[in-house]
């Protein structure tokens, strides 16, 4: 097993370098057909917009059927934090790529920064504020490929961010927030459902 989480980690480490600066992603890689369920490209992979950050799965059982493990890519926005919760399925490997984060586990606080790595056990209530200046950037491993949560406080609402989307669907030149409403009344008209 600490064969495979380090296995994870350095893959991880490696597909988190093009994820962990500003730049916009860059164009998609055609993976070829007999790689499918086998490799991913972040460039095609949707990425979950929260409040205080975003999430990118790039392994788990949906993505990799057969899939032990799930991995993901996470970001805290500078004096946010994402909801306390545990997950009772799975251990949580969380690794620090940059920047810094106060994280509570059970009642208890550790400092993190970029270079760190904590461990957290099944079952354990959790979660990362990111007390810096910049975005925290975080590659996050669990020990199941159908990585399951229990939010103890109301998660905010979350958006996808699709690759290509329809052009009424573009975020607010403003805001860079898609309407909701808007998006919910007519998603089916745009899927032509």
């Amino acid at each position: 097993m600490k064969r495979l989480t380090i296995a994870a980690l350095t893959l991880g480490l490696w597909l988190a370098g093009a994820a962990a600066d500003d730049k916009p992603r860059g164009q998609a890689t055609p993976i070829p057909a007999d790689w499918s369920g086998q490799v991913t490209d972040t460039a095609q992979l949707p990425v979950e917009q929260n409040a205080w950050g975003t999430l990118q799965w790039v392994c788990n059982e949906e993505l990799m059927p057969g899939s032990a493990q799930t991995v993901g890519l996470a970001t805290i926005l500078p004096g946010k934090h994402n909801p306390v919760h545990y997950h009772p399925n799975c251990e949580e490997v969380l690794y620090v790529i940059s920047g810094q984060g106060l994280h509570s586990y059970d009642g208890r606080t550790i400092p993190l920064k970029a270079g760190m790595t904590i461990r957290i056990p099944a079952k354990v209530k959790h979660n990362l504020v990111n007390t810096g200046t910049e975005t925290l950037r975080t590659l996050v491993s669990y020990s199941s490929g159908d990585r399951k949560t229990v939010f103890l406080e109301e998660p905010p609402a979350k958006q996808v961010r699709f690759k290509a989307m329809p052009k009424k669907l573009a975020p607010d030149a403003n805001s860079g927030e898609i309407d909701a409403r808007w998006f919910a009344a007519d998603i089916s008209n745009i899927m032509g459902l």
